[in-house]
């Protein structure tokens, strides 16, 4: 009888352990490393803490583009992951590539309540189809300020950030006149100096609303007011108001300015928390919102970064691991976690507000980054200012800033570099509108 006892004691304790161990997993593949990356496998991390049926596996692919190639050729071999984080303007292609389960139906399939009216637009219409539904979760988010050098603006009487471009070159020049041999450090930034500059001031990247009414969109960047900056930005480099700052060169631009080298750095928020551990003690810094020229009215910038896809031919076990993975994903707390670890912002109303109550941005290191939130909501969505739904566009990115290098070794004026990309980046657009005829976006 003991023997008995015994035996389905430990055949009970075997089924159990058996049962502890056989968690759901379901992989996840993302694209950012170092401190980033770092706090992605964290957001995991949590998670698998905070429930013990799945179990996920997060893994780095190194960028946005390399986790994007290795998903499609893991699906080759059908060993793709469940979710891939997708970078913003890559959502034409994965919307179109048949192999997506939209965000909007794998919640409500699995009967998982999501606000999505407080997604911020300027973020939610990146990712969503023409019926406003999310296809991704949106999730590493951000948006282009303006860093300046509070200390430098002193030292010419200065303690407000310019609202405009025609300000910001005075400011330039009256930092030269002071001494300063770096008024601002500049790199090309197609995500910058194009996509967030056009939203801005309300300017088209692109026909059809910017892509969003059709595949037979073209890109029109070099009739527009892009054209115009352009030009200034060449002007403040041959005037020395601008100097160059590469990591080829020396510092990038922005460690030039946590160096104190250069009064100004344009980039995203979610810098904020690398520029407060470069700078330390160093000086006093800030973040505005981009100068939009005179007689513009400013509209909302947009957002920047990715966001979460899942994918098809998993199990429906995966599919709810998935599932419960963004709804842990949406909660406050989970926002309060990312905003600390990194600059990058709350996307969500709820998850906003929560900061807000508790004090967050009212103090150093956080402060200041609640202008993101101001630039991205200040106006309610345009058709030109919720997004760009533009095939292959990380191809279009990489015309741009190879023409626009052209134009800073002085081989183009920039209109003709302008002119140029729009030129091959309008092959690229029909390229894809082959590659997809007959279809349509959702």
């Amino acid at each position: 009888m003991q023997k008995t006892f015994i035996a389905s004691a430990f055949a009970l304790l075997a089924l159990s352990t058996s049962a502890m161990a056989e968690k759901v997993k379901f992989e996840y593949w993302y694209g950012l490393t170092g401190q980033l990356g770092d706090q992605v496998q964290a957001t995991c991390d949590r998670f698998n803490a905070s429930q013990d049926t799945y179990e996920i596996s997060c893994v780095s692919q190194g960028d946005y583009a390399t986790a994007l190639q290795n998903t499609i050729a893991a699906f080759r071999a059908k060993k793709h992951p469940t979710i891939v984080q997708g970078v913003e303007v890559s959502a034409p292609d994965l919307m179109l590539s048949g192999q997506v389960y939209p965000a909007y139906k794998l919640m409500e399939d699995h009967g998982i309540d999501i606000n999505w009216d407080s997604y911020f637009p300027g973020i939610a219409n990146y990712y969503a189809d023409s019926q406003g539904r999310l296809w991704s979760m949106p999730f590493n988010s951000s948006t282009a300020m303006m860093y300046w050098n509070v200390d430098a603006y002193k030292s010419i009487g200065r303690d407000e950030a310019p609202k405009t471009w025609e300000e910001y070159e005075q400011v330039l020049r009256e930092l030269k006149e002071a001494g300063s041999a770096c008024p601002a450090g500049y790199a090309p930034s197609s995500w910058v100096d194009l996509e967030q500059f056009s939203m801005v001031h309300g300017e088209p990247i692109a026909t059809k609303n910017n892509g969003y009414d059709g595949l037979d969109a073209e890109v029109v960047f070099n009739t527009t007011l892009h054209a115009k900056h352009m030009k200034n930005i060449k002007r403040w480099i041959d005037e020395g108001l601008l100097v160059i700052k590469t990591r080829e060169t020396g510092l990038s631009e922005r460690d030039a300015f946590a160096a104190g080298e250069c009064a100004h750095y344009f980039g995203s928020i979610a810098s904020h928390q690398a520029v407060t551990e470069q700078v330390g003690e160093g000086f006093l810094w800030d973040v505005a919102m981009l100068p939009v020229y005179e007689g513009t009215e400013r509209k909302n910038s947009v957002v920047g970064g990715a966001s979460l896809w899942t994918l098809s031919g998993k199990t429906d076990e995966q599919y709810r691991g998935a599932a419960e993975y963004f709804k842990f994903l949406a909660k406050p707390e989970s926002a309060e976690f990312w905003s600390t670890v990194t600059g990058y912002i709350p996307v969500t109303d709820e998850g906003f507000d929560y900061l807000v109550k508790k004090g967050f941005y009212d103090e150093r290191p956080y402060k200041g980054r609640e202008k993101a939130i101001e630039s991205l909501t200040y106006t309610p969505v345009t058709p030109l200012t919720r997004g760009i739904r533009l095939g292959n566009f990380v191809q279009i990115r990489a015309e741009w800033t190879s023409q626009m290098q052209a134009v800073l070794s002085g081989q183009k004026t920039p209109q003709e570099a302008l002119d140029d990309a729009v030129s091959r980046s309008n092959t690229i657009l029909r390229k894809f509108e082959r590659t997809y005829k007959g279809k349509t976006l959702p």
